[in-house]
C-alpha cells in the first residue's frame, strides 16, 4: 500500500465516524507516520496505545475529555492521534486489503475511544 492509499484509508476511517462522535472532536489532529519513534515506542504499553504483539498500531497523545476541567482550551497544544503505517502492513497486509483497511478503521476508532476518555478494557468490550 503506497503512503497515499494508506493515508487515504485513514482520512475514509476518520470520515466514517458518526457526526455526533466527529462534531465533538476540539484541539486533536491526526497524523500518519512509517514507523513510531524510540519515544513513541515506550509507551506502547500505556492505555492509550494499540499494539499487536510487538507492533505499535496507533498512538494517543493528549488529554481525554474526561480529564479536561474548565481551563482547557487557554492555550494547550492540539491532542495527537498517530496512526503507524508500517506496523499495520507487517500485521495485516497478507491477510488482504479489506483486513487491512478494517484494521486501520479499527486503530482510528481505538484511539479516538481514548479521546474520549475509554479505557482499553472498555474499548475491548466495544470491539475495540
Amino acid at each position: 500500500m503506497t503512503q497515499e492509499q494508506f493515508e487515504a484509508a485513514v482520512e475514509a476511517a476518520i470520515d466514517a465516524m458518526p457526526d455526533e462522535f466527529f462534531d465533538e472532536l476540539e484541539n486533536v489532529i491526526f497524523v500518519v507516520e512509517d514507523e513510531p519513534s524510540d519515544e513513541q515506542l515506550s509507551c506502547a504499553g500505556d492505555d492509550n496505545a494499540v499494539c499487536v504483539d510487538d507492533e505499535l498500531l496507533g498512538l494517543y497523545d493528549g488529554s481525554p475529555m474526561t480529564e479536561r476541567d474548565s481551563f482547557y482550551g487557554t492555550g494547550e497544544l492540539p491532542d495527537v492521534i498517530t496512526i503507524f503505517k508500517g506496523p499495520h502492513e507487517r500485521c495485516f497486509a497478507a491477510d488482504g486489503e479489506d483486513v487491512l483497511l478494517d484494521e486501520i478503521r479499527r486503530t482510528v476508532i481505538h484511539e479516538v475511544g481514548h479521546y474520549f476518555g475509554n479505557d482499553d478494557e472498555t474499548l475491548a468490550a466495544m470491539g475495540y
